[in-house]
């Protein structure tokens, strides 16, 4: 038996809410995040599940569709044998913010570039490997070409530093689709925990609403608020 390794990018194109099944802190439908870091996250599970549908949406439920994703739970053979893929959790690569410095910015900090090395070296892929400066919590790394000297995320301020990113630009271009040159202009690395701060309290939340059609008022119990993740996000997962 052969096994096979892959890492893919994925990009939001519209916004995405990958449910976590509980409330939190006033919000009705927060996302899937990750349990010791808080970051978002999409769970292998639910993108196996959305693979599996799309399968059998243009396959129907065949034994090629069987054999790759394993027998349903449903089923009386679900316990015959496993499914021949297995999906890792889609990880966050840049999290889109709003910036008062021009357009938004894609930020992401340390942790998230180290750990994206990481996953590409377990997976046995060539990387060009990197190293960042040391970066405050009041600081932000720009690539060269930007000559801001401050920024502004949400409400916070911080001064810019500008460094040499372009493996780093080059590496997530490969990844995310986008363009080197959008990296160079939007591209933001701050401190891993205001970026922490950012991926818990950056993400939109929208209110959502059910009218009754009589009355022209909301209807009882029908106002909910949901949290999801912004067009435009780009994140890595593992096959």
């Amino acid at each position: 038996m052969s096994t096979q390794n892959a890492i893919l990018g994925l990009w939001a194109e519209t916004s995405i809410h990958a449910g976590a099944g509980n409330s939190i802190d006033g919000v009705d439908l927060p996302i899937q995040r990750e349990g010791h870091s808080g970051w978002p996250c999409i769970f292998g599970s639910a993108i196996k599940g959305a693979l599996r549908a799309k399968a059998e949406e243009k396959w129907q439920k065949s034994d090629s569709v069987r054999y790759v994703f394993g027998p349903e739970s449903t089923s009386d053979k679900a316990s015959e044998h496993a499914g021949a893929l297995m999906v890792g959790d889609a990880r966050l690569l840049l999290l889109p913010v709003r910036s008062l410095t021009g357009h938004f910015k894609w930020v992401t900090s340390p942790a998230l570039l180290s750990r994206l090395q990481r996953d590409i070296a377990r997976m046995g892929l060539a990387i060009d490997p990197f190293q960042l400066p040391e970066i405050g919590e009041e600081e932000a790394l720009q690539p060269l070409q930007s000559k801001q000297s401050d920024l502004f995320l949400e409400e916070y301020r911080l001064s810019t530093k500008p460094a040499e990113l372009e493996t780093v630009i080059k590496t997530l271009a490969d990844l995310s689709g986008i363009s080197t040159d959008s990296l160079a202009q939007q591209l933001v690395i701050v401190h891993d925990a205001m970026f922490t701060y950012l991926s818990q309290y950056a993400t939109p939340v929208t209110p959502h609403i059910a009218i009754n059609n009589d009355k022209k008022t909301v209807r009882p119990g029908a106002l909910w608020y949901e949290e999801t993740l912004p067009p435009e996000t780009p994140s890595s997962r593992a096959f």
